[in-house]
């Protein structure tokens, strides 16, 4: 007997996401329903969902400056059972699809899934990804925490789905990254890092976290393979943790003081 076909609902996260909006919504127009959430946009996100007939809910911006919070609102405003999380700089590969369908109407199916991800550097995807994003999952088994870079938690078992650089069972991402954006991201992200609970490093993880975060990058995950592009983006990647432990560092000193 053939399995019954699980509708999934596609959910973007926005907030002034113009630049890729419409080659994101395109790569995901087959799937039963596209939810964009949107953050009180002042640009024409709103104006290219509608255009494209998403649904389209508001989770007011007020002084939120990541993502995070409005995440569990926009899964959980889904009509779905199935939510596919994508960001506004992702695309929906064919192949990725059609896995997510055939996968959610197996009866013996995990509650979520992480996808690999194609992330670009300079102009071209690079050797070290993909990375893993934990953002397909059943929806009433989930909460997404607030807090930045959180990843959603889910009561059942999860699953990671094999992938290899040359696999289109994957998000890819449009966003190319340069120098320029790395390090401002940097700034921002281990500033926002700050509001995490229990980061209380010693002097140490100045050295170490660096350290174990480039030789992991560079050499287990393959960014060697980049060349000098490879070089610098590992090292960018380490020296987003010497950033964060010496703002940790700063904070506590300053609360000593």
């Amino acid at each position: 007997m053939k399995n019954k076909r699980s509708k999934i609902s596609v959910v973007i996260n926005t907030y002034n996401a113009e630049r890729f909006l419409e080659e994101v919504i395109r790569s995901v127009k087959d799937f039963d329903e596209i939810l964009v959430c949107d953050m009180e946009s002042t640009d024409s996100t709103t104006d290219i969902a509608e255009r494209h007939k998403c649904r389209i809910v508001t989770f007011p911006k007020k002084n939120h400056t990541i993502v995070e919070p409005a995440r569990d609102f926009a899964i959980h405003s889904a009509a779905n059972e199935w939510v596919l999380v994508v960001d506004a700089d992702e695309i929906v590969t064919a192949e990725l699809k059609e896995y997510l369908y055939h996968r959610a109407s197996e009866p013996h199916c995990p509650a979520g899934f992480y996808i690999p991800r194609r992330n670009r550097f300079i102009g071209r995807k690079t050797h070290s990804s993909p990375d893993y994003q934990l953002r397909f999952f059943k929806k009433n088994l989930t909460v997404w925490p607030n807090q930045i870079h959180s990843v959603p938690q889910i009561n059942g078992e999860v699953e990671k789905i094999k992938s290899s650089w040359k696999s289109n069972v994957c998000l890819d991402h449009l966003a190319d990254s340069t120098i320029y954006e790395v390090i401002e991201k940097l700034n921002r992200y281990t500033c926002y890092e700050l509001d995490k609970k229990g980061r209380n490093f010693s002097a140490c993880a100045i050295i170490y976290r660096p350290l174990w975060t480039f030789l992991r990058t560079y050499f287990m995950q393959g960014g060697f393979r980049d060349g000098t592009r490879g070089v610098i983006r590992c090292m960018l990647r380490a020296f987003y943790q010497v950033a964060l432990v010496a703002k940790i560092l700063e904070h506590k000193m300053e609360a000593d003081a």
